[in-house]
């Protein structure tokens, strides 16, 4: 996977903060001895299993102790973060530098995990997937290096693919045929036809088309590599399809011996599993072969320019645009800060938060609420991934005749704010925003604090000054204290006397996607020339190999593995207390909450007319954004972020779990705040519900065109989604739904909404929807709060229901609605839009969760896409990424993602189907899909979603354990049975849908083409 670092950041600027912490009491201890007291008594110099101690840090704002440790030989880093929590995490990351753009660390990320010398069979990474029982694997490449994590809450499971991910970065294979198929070839469009054309084909050339196509990571790339042109920063590390044919097979393998060294690597493990036990294992089964080199990886400081730059950059024009004369985007960046000073860069990351963040911030204030643009540039803020960090400020979908007037707003906002500075209490807010991440609690916390500081470890900087959170707060507040010109003199340093200033324009051009393939076509044009016949029957054999070699059975008995016995039979449940209050149905969960009570509900409708339900989602989207009561939104906005977490409201739809043709509907409600501010925070829900603003247009103005850009944008990176749920349109009344308020209905919705110059019937629709959802008439709520605190919070929620309207209907059961004349559909529908790849899908009618073949119909999906759509879609087409699922919406569905086929691709799915009935698959397979299964069924849930399952979905602990048994009890013959009962052409009603280029083979009149034009 490629991780473009620079692109959108607009609330990430206070990243480097590790978040979501674990208190002590929630979590198991591993062992008589708790890992945190094994940490502290570790000392500096204390020699273990090859490495040497050099810190041992305590973290108690953490609930952690760091141990950073050196290695004897190789001088390898290794970090430890010893904290009682059983999701154990391991990482290892390498620096990877490239100086072109071939992609060369990317397309290693890929084959690295095709085979090692331990594990000699194709793709062990995704084969175990199907082994494990862990909470996340995979892989991906930044600007400057390239990481492999994996968690996991079983001690022996981590073991496993400890060993499976050392010997896949220090032994891999790193075949010609894996190069071949996960990178680049040359190869017959039909590889069994010799005199069909040649042409590009492989994984990450087709990954990288795709994700090219998306003008914000165009926008982002362009951006880094012209404000940082020096060194590796200036190509695209995730490499460029144009350039990416030019990486050979030998240049592959150079990069992984000089990049891929211990030398060159940082380790990392977390959680509640003893650190000797890795030691032991890392040194035994990695580090023993190596000895030191010197690698040649570290990026120089970039040299400041003496003056300022420009440059004007292309893409495609969107057709989603909801005016086609607004397609520029303008932005202006600076280089700041190398991120090696981490009290530097806490710095910038607050005073980025407070000229960028929100309705409060200066920058929103100029630039967004001045209505030239439909939202921030797709490079906003403070970003700390390159090692000369850097902050943007900029506006997309404007006029070209606006560019100067941004240019103009951005130069005079920074010398309004050098001039007056800001407001005590924004400043409080952004210091609250760190109070309350540190407190929240999330299951990824070890995956979040490596990914917080990875980016500047990789660059070396101090450990224990990036962890050590309160003592940069401490510092800041003192350099505040000291000068109360702090931040302003950071402005006037970093943005009103800086050279190294980049002025990026973006414009859309006619003919962008034209002029690219035309390039393809003489980048391969020219190669295929330069080929004579033995050439070409080399490249024919080579394709007929590649082929065999995906056709081959392979021996999988060399992979570690976990059993369906290692599974836990029986579920862990969880204790609820149900309440009645002011006759509103009230679910209390008492929880180690950490100071935090987090609140929730559930607000039904039982109809809503066809004419109002596409606006749900806009409504949903500004209401706790236009202000409320006395309020301005900028006055509602600063009280929201100095006493919540932030209040959310989202769409409800919930498909009742016995029944395909009865769901609930509504909105939720979502918010949370440290236990002083609660009833702080429910006063501002008292607000939106009893004195809502939905009169300024203007602020809907802006929200509206915000919406329809995010909206648009989301496709080329969420396509796959958009198929699928278009395909799942037409099966079911869930379905229809969540295609109107949420698929490719939602987004042409939106561009026609924002499209129009007045907005009055628009906020009438919005104030209907006010009417039927801000009351407590068919509200039900949620609690999840410490022991010690509930009572109050309790008192706190019956205060806030009694100053709601309307009258409670007494019910605990969720508000119904029956459908009786839902008539299913079969549907082909093309969506054609300028990309060079495909989103397909199919979905097929299935079973509600309690459906006796619901369980079987899971397993299977997770059946089929390892065993045979990985091989038929990824391997053999091409397409990054593949698979099936079944939902809890009804319906079966297959999908591609970033698929440079379409009919053949539909044709896999079919073919599937066929493998599965005719059942060439054994036990251990069948076994295996379980694992996987199991492994997000089990996946762990933080205290601040225990009964989150039964409240939004109605599925109780007992409906999960029935379909635990269920899935314990799947057989061959069952997975045989409901393929074809439910699976085969004409067995169920099916339906098809797509995104993707115009394609001859859907002019045909069974197919709906849907074209946008811009």
């Amino acid at each position: 996977m490629h991780k473009l670092n620079s692109s959108s950041r607009l609330l990430r600027s206070l990243r480097r903060c590790p978040t979501s912490v674990q208190p002590l009491s929630s979590l198991r201890l591993y062992s008589s001895v708790s890992a945190l007291k094994t940490a502290e008594g570790y000392r500096p110099g204390q020699k273990l299993h090859g490495f040497t101690v050099e810190k041992v840090i305590p973290v108690p704002e953490l609930y952690m102790t760091a141990v950073t440790l050196s290695h004897d030989v190789t001088q390898a880093k290794y970090l430890h973060a010893a904290r009682e929590d059983s999701n154990n995490v391991f990482s290892v990351g390498f620096r990877t530098t490239p100086m072109d753009s071939t992609g060369v660390p990317h397309i290693l990320e890929h084959t690295t995990l095709c085979g090692s010398q331990r594990y000699p069979c194709r793709d062990p990474f995704f084969k175990m997937l199907n082994r494990s029982l862990s909470t996340f694997m995979n892989a991906w490449t930044a600007s400057d290096y390239t990481m492999y994590p994996f968690s996991t809450q079983n001690p022996t499971d981590f073991n496993n693919l400890l060993s499976v991910y050392l010997d896949a970065v220090f032994y891999p294979r790193l075949r010609e045929l894996d190069f071949r198929q996960e990178g680049w070839r040359l190869e017959h469009e039909n590889n069994e036809d010799s005199h069909s054309p040649i042409i590009f084909k492989g994984v990450v050339f087709n990954e990288m088309k795709g994700a090219m196509t998306s003008p914000e990571q165009i926008f982002a790339q362009h951006c880094q590599s012209s404000l940082l042109p020096s060194h590796t920063y200036s190509h695209n590390s995730g490499g460029d399809p144009l350039h990416i044919p030019r990486l050979t097979w030998q240049q592959l393998k150079e990069f992984h011996a000089t990049h891929y060294h211990p030398s060159n690597a940082r380790f990392f493990t977390y959680g509640d599993l003893p650190l000797e036990g890795h030691l032991k294992v890392i040194q035994g089964q990695a580090l023993q072969s190596f000895s030191r080199i010197t690698p040649d990886t570290e990026v120089p400081p970039e040299k400041h320019w003496t003056q300022p730059r420009e440059k004007h950059v292309h893409c495609a024009p969107d057709p989603m645009a909801a005016d086609p004369e607004k397609q520029t985007t303008v932005s202006v960046s600076f280089l700041l800060n190398s991120i090696t000073d981490s009290f530097e860069a806490f710095t910038m990351s607050i005073l980025s938060h407070l000229l960028v963040s929100g309705p409060t911030s200066p920058f929103y204030q100029a630039l967004i609420e001045a209505n030239i643009g439909s939202a921030y540039s797709p490079v906003i803020g403070y970003d700390g991934s390159t090692k000369d960090s850097s902050f943007s400020a900029g506006l997309q979908g404007i006029k070209m005749d606006d560019v100067e007037r941004v240019k103009t707003i951005i130069q005079d906002t920074f010398r309004k704010v050098a001039e007056t500075g800001f407001e005590d209490e924004r400043i409080e807010a952004v210091l609250h925003k760190i109070e309350i991440s540190q407190k929240h609690q999330s299951t990824t916390f070890g995956l979040n604090l490596i990914a917080s500081l990875m980016q500047s470890w990789n660059h070396d900087t101090s450990l224990a000054d990036m962890l050590r959170v309160n003592e940069n707060v401490e510092r800041f507040q003192k350099c505040l204290a000291d000068n109360p010109r702090f931040l302003q003199d950071k402005v006037e340093e970093y943005f009103l006397k800086n050279d190294h200033k980049l002025t990026l324009m973006m414009t859309p051009k006619d003919n962008y996607k034209e002029e690219l393939e035309q390039e393809e076509e003489r980048v391969l044009g020219s190669m295929v020339a330069e080929l004579n016949r033995e050439d070409k029957q080399v490249i024919y054999d080579k394709g007929l190999e590649l082929a065999n070699e995906q056709n081959e059975e392979e021996d999988l008995s060399v992979l570690p593995t976990l059993r369906v016995s290692d599974i836990e039979p029986e579920l862990k449940r969880t204790l609820l207390d149900v309440r009645q209050i002011d006759g509103v149905h009230v679910q209390c969960c008492e929880q180690p909450t950490n100071g935090i009570t987090y609140f929730r509900a559930v607000a039904s409708l039982q109809s809503v007319p066809d004419d109002l339900l596409p606006f749900v989602p806009l409504f949903c989207n500004v209401i706790t954004k236009m202000g409320a009561a006395d309020m301005t939104f900028n006055e509602f906005a600063q009280w929201e972020e100095l006493k919540t977490g932030g209040l959310m409201i989202g769409r409800h739809i919930c498909q009742h779990p016995d029944d395909v043709l009865m769901f609930e509907q509504g909105v939720t409600l979502n918010s949370f705040s440290l236990d002083r501010n609660f009833k702080d925070m429910f006063s501002l829900w008292t607000d939106i519900f009893n004195s809502p603003n939905l009169e300024d247009m203007d602020r809907l103005t802006t929200l509206v065109r915000m919406r329809a850009s995010e909206l648009a944008m989301s496709i080329p990176d969420m396509g796959h989604a958009y198929a699928m749920k278009h395909a799942g349109s037409s099966l079911s009344p869930v379905g229809r739904i969540q295609e109107i308020c949420g698929g490719m209905t939602q987004v042409s919705f939106m561009r026609t909404i924002a499209e129009s110059s007045d907005l009055t019937d628009t906020m009438n629709k919005l104030r209907q929807v006010a009417a039927l959802i801000l009351n407590k008439k068919t509200m039900r709520c949620a609690l999840n709060s410490g022991p010690a605190f509930m009572d109050e919070a309790l008192n706190n929620l019956e205060n806030f229901l009694g100053s709601l309207p309307g009258k409670a209907e007494q019910t605990g059961l969720p508000l119904l609605t029956k459908v009786d004349s839902f008539n299913p559909e079969c549907l082909k529908t093309h969506f054609e839009l300028p990309f060079p790849v495909n989103y397909v899908s199919r979905g097929v009618q299935a079973v509600p969760y309690t459906h006796t073949d619901f369980a079987k119909l899971r397993i299977l999906a997770r059946l089929m896409s390892a065993k045979f759509l990985h091989r038929e879609i990824r391997e053999k087409g091409g397409a990054y990424g593949s698979g099936a699922s079944m939902g809890t919406e009804g319906s079966f569905k297959f999908y591609s993602y970033r698929d440079p086929n379409s009919l053949q691709t539909l044709e896999a799915f079919d073919r599937s189907v066929e493998w599965a009935i005719e059942g060439p698959f054994s036990q251990q397979d069948i076994d295996e899909a379980k694992l996987s299964v199991f492994s997000a069924v089990d996946a762990p849930v933080a205290p601040s979603d225990k009964g989150m399952t039964l409240f939004t979905s109605h599925i109780s602990d007992d409906m999960r354990q029935e379909q635990r048994r269920r899935m314990f009890a799947v057989t061959k013959e069952d997975l045989q049975t409901v393929a074809q009962k439910y699976l085969a052409h004409e067995a169920q009603m099916d339906s098809v849908s797509f995104l993707g280029p115009e394609n001859l083979a859907t002019t045909s009149d069974k197919w709906n083409v849907h074209r946008e034009s811009s």
